[in-house]
């Protein structure tokens, strides 16, 4: 049985509900980040927060995390002309793509998140990539972290396990999922509390905007990011028949 993980946390609302799943199940985890020259570079910053904030609230949770890691990977952000690395417009490129697709983005943070897994002796590698509610990256696919898991595995002679807790659920549930992680931690108030960390400190938008706060958190409210998280939020309370379930 797998005892220990590295998720791949950014410090948005997929990563840190990813981070919420893997405490629950794992004895000893670990996170790590990724510095490539993002325009919403707040990220770097957000990420230490909620890791502050999930120990403060969640002694549980607090006791299995472990060291967190920044990798300079600011080499891909040189190569990559997209409006992730650079301040231009997010629009559709003319691959069909948005041009907030960053090119083996993953792939990239994959092997890394790989070679320090070998390093650090831990199992399993958590992503919150997800194939149903996203942007059309091709490197978000099922398939390709299959195919990643292969060659990471046969690359370093050890079992290496990718596991993608929200690959098959869209952004409602997952908003749905954080709850009850939280309920689960602590059934006095954690779900509402982990929904409220999310609401309060995680960051999604490509535009780094914290100055506007909505009911689903901070953000331009405009970009793909902001669209997709505020979707999820409204589809997550009409589920629950606008019943108070978390701060607003």
């Amino acid at each position: 049985m797998h005892d220990s993980a590295l998720v791949l946390f950014s410090g948005g609302q997929d990563s840190t509900t990813c981070l919420a799943d893997a405490l629950s199940r794992y004895r000893r985890v670990e996170t790590v980040g990724f510095d490539y020259g993002q325009r919403h570079h707040v990220e770097m910053r957000q990420r230490l927060m909620v890791r502050r904030v999930l120990q403060a609230r969640f002694p549980e949770w607090r006791a299995r995390l472990g060291e967190d890691h920044v990798i300079d990977l600011n080499v891909l952000g040189q190569i990559s002309e997209t409006a992730l690395t650079r301040d231009s417009a997010i629009a559709l490129a003319d691959s069909g793509l948005p041009n907030t697709f960053v090119p083996g983005r993953n792939l990239v943070f994959l092997a890394f998140a790989g070679a320090l897994a070998y390093r650090r002796g831990l199992q399993v590698i958590v992503a919150g990539v997800c194939e149903t509610d996203y942007s059309g990256y091709p490197d978000c696919r099922d398939d390709t972290m299959k195919a990643m898991q292969l060659a990471l595995s046969l690359g370093m002679d050890r079992r290496l396990v990718i596991e993608t807790p929200l690959m098959w659920i869209d952004k409602a549930a997952t908003w749905a999922m954080a709850h009850a992680l939280g309920q689960a931690a602590d059934p006095h108030g954690g779900g509402d509390a982990l929904v409220d960390i999310l609401l309060e400190h995680t960051h999604t938008c490509y535009h780094a905007e914290r100055d506007q706060r909505h009911e689903w958190g901070y953000g331009c409210g405009q970009c793909p990011a902001c669209a997709l998280r505020a979707a999820g939020w409204k589809g997550w309370r009409q589920a629950l028949g606008g019943a108070s379930a978390a701060p607003a």
